[in-house]
């Protein structure tokens, strides 16, 4: 469970940035009560993991190109205040046109449309489902929360349903990334612990 700071008076959202820019080699991020959440480094297979499936990602990408992905090192202030850093999350152009570039260079007010989470060994399955629910109802259109250790996948979709699915399953973009499909079982051939 990654480390959480209470706080007794929430920072401002200025000094909240302040706070991350002067601690750079830390990665923080906010829940919704003000409270600095620590992040700790992924493993190799889960950074691993993430490397491939944001390759196939960039690929449809470049095909497709209706908005822009980003990295686990992006922060986004969501309506309910938190700031968030999803492993990797999609906005859409549109949404995307909204923002000044001023917004862009801060943990800019906007919730990506498509975000995913990969459990590592620091994460509960708990607390990152609890995160998943968390953007769903702050304006994410379609999540997925990757198990390593269960070996599952957690759909989550803006109407508030969620599937499961095998960790060998082919994922679909659905209407929000229309024609991508990632391979998760082609990608986890070995198991990756």
């Amino acid at each position: 469970m990654p480390r959480t700071f209470k706080i007794v008076k929430a920072m401002s959202e200025d000094e909240f940035f302040q706070f991350c820019q002067l601690n750079d080699t830390l990665e923080f991020e906010k829940d919704s009560h003000g409270n600095i959440v620590i992040m700790s480094p992924t493993s190799l297979s889960t950074a691993s993991l993430n490397f491939r499936i944001g390759g196939v990602l960039f690929n449809w990408h470049e095909r497709i190109g209706l908005g822009e992905f980003f990295d686990s090192s992006s922060g986004f202030t969501l309506p309910n205040g938190a700031v968030r850093s999803p492993d990797i999350s999609w906005i859409g152009s549109g949404k995307l046109a909204q923002l000044n570039e001023e917004e862009r260079e801060r943990f800019a007010h906007i919730c990506p449309d498509f975000v995913i989470e990969i459990r590592s060994k620091s994460d509960s399955k708990q607390y990152l489902l609890d995160k998943m629910k968390e953007y769903v109802e702050n304006g994410t259109r379609l999540g997925w929360m990757i198990d390593r250790f269960d070996r599952k996948v957690h759909v989550f979709r803006e109407d508030g349903s969620v599937t499961i699915e095998n960790f060998d399953a082919v994922l679909s973009g659905e209407n929000v990334l229309p024609g991508l499909l990632v391979d998760l079982g082609s990608m986890t051939k070995k198991p990756v612990s």
